[in-house]
């Protein structure tokens, strides 16, 4: 994402909303940040108690994160582009369904998360829509080597196998078109795949590549969009806190 804000300063790029599941408030409401709860910590460590809380309080933060208005551009200048780190689509057809595949949300949760997801989306079409996915496919290995540098206390127990199933669900979703998705806009949306298992952040030539397919992607879209604002999602097949190393663009 530091190099996407840097290659494209005119974007507004909207990161994973982290903090807020770090520290919930613990009475409510924003105010009462006292004796806050550390949700993520909490589903890192009893999935089968806590991941149906987790989904439910992260999908509700990123439709908050989509819902904001982009901040304001000069009239005559281009269509903004906002880029969100993953939204309410990942959210649902990656790491809900792949804690109720692993049997960390019963059958029930899966069936009342699918529902209120999409009464939601059935209500606010326009303003959750997305136009695009940025998919920066590594290898779970890869994935793990870079969570691992990165050492937050969250991720500590992380191991390659999970890494792996949220790979599996990138693929099945955005490559193989393999998952169902119930969303005709979203499900028709193009998607950019770049490969990003290389060190890019040290290397010049290698972000010079990827940053002009992006740039390619992005005239591509503005151009089929008749609308104010080109919206879509960046992915990276890692865990949901892994802010630094994907996202989504809208």
């Amino acid at each position: 994402l530091r190099l996407l804000a840097a290659t494209f300063p005119q974007w507004h790029l909207v990161t994973e909303p982290v903090a807020q599941w770090r520290k919930v408030p613990a009475g409510g409401t924003a105010e009462a940040l006292v004796g806050s709860t550390n949700l993520l910590q909490m589903m890192y460590q009893d999935p089968a108690r806590w991941s149906y809380t987790f989904q439910t309080f992260s999908c509700l933060s990123r439709l908050k994160a989509m819902l904001e208005p982009p901040a304001e551009h000069p009239p005559g200048t281009p269509h903004p582009v906002q880029v969100f780190e993953r939204s309410i689509y990942s959210d649902r057809y990656v790491f809900a369904k792949n804690l109720f595949e692993a049997g960390h949300l019963q059958a029930l949760e899966w069936a009342i998360y699918q529902e209120w997801h999409r009464f939601l989306l059935q209500h606010l079409t326009s303003p959750a829509a997305l136009h695009g996915f940025l998919y920066l496919r590594a290898t779970p290995q890869t994935c793990l080597e870079r969570l691992r540098r990165r050492a937050r206390s969250e991720e500590g127990g992380i191991q390659l196998g999970y890494l792996q199933q949220l790979h599996a669900q990138h693929e099945h979703w955005l490559v193989d078109k393999t998952t169902e998705v119930h969303f005709a806009g979203v499900k028709d949306a193009p998607v950019l795949v770049l490969d990003v298992d290389k060190d890019f952040e040290h290397d010049a030539d290698v972000q010079g590549v990827l940053m002009a397919q992006v740039g390619t992607a992005e005239a591509a879209l503005l151009g089929s969009i008749p609308l104010p604002a080109a919206r879509a999602e960046c992915c990276l097949p890692a865990s949901p806190s892994s802010s630094s190393s994907h996202g989504e663009k809208s």
